[in-house]
């Protein structure tokens, strides 16, 4: 599977470089799909890094929250009732697109007195998580996702 990693322009805190997110980006994906099972899932993954004002504007447009958040991610394995059937397979099966904000995950690593690249993989794991259809809207399935994302940070040795 090839994981595309982008980090946008901006400042990035004094302990982290572009090339350390990208290896967190790259050894999360592989280990949350190997650890379930779904390491052939599809045959491409993106994740961006962005500060807080560009995935505030996301969540605004995609999920009606004006607000910064730390991840979200863009299925391109689930479909909706009106989107129209794709003809055909498509040469490059995708499993989706991941969103990071680093402000956010800087904030949070300091407000739960954690290093920041293991915050990163957090986010990161969760969003992929999210890619395969896991869930966090009730307290079941967020105790389920909770379980999995530990579980894979300790398998990676965070």
């Amino acid at each position: 599977m090839e994981i595309l990693v982008d980090v946008l322009p901006g400042d990035l805190p004094e302990n982290l470089t572009r090339e350390n997110l990208e290896n967190l980006a790259r050894e999360s994906v592989k280990a949350t799909l190997l650890s379930e099972g779904r390491e052939n899932e599809a045959d491409e993954v993106s994740v961006l890094f962005a500060c807080d004002d560009y995935i505030r504007e996301l969540n605004r447009r995609y999920l009606g929250k004006d607000e910064p958040t730390d991840v979200l991610s863009f299925s391109m394995l689930e479909t909706t009732e009106d989107e129209p059937a794709m003809a055909g397979e498509p040469p490059v099966k995708v499993l989706g697109d991941i969103v990071v904000s680093v402000d956010t995950a800087a904030s949070q690593a300091a407000e739960y007195g954690q290093p920041l690249d293991r915050e990163i993989s957090l986010l990161v794991v969760h969003g992929v998580l999210h890619l395969l259809g896991y869930d966090d809207g009730n307290q079941a399935s967020l105790d389920e996702m909770n379980g999995a994302q530990e579980r894979i940070l300790a398998g990676m040795g965070i």
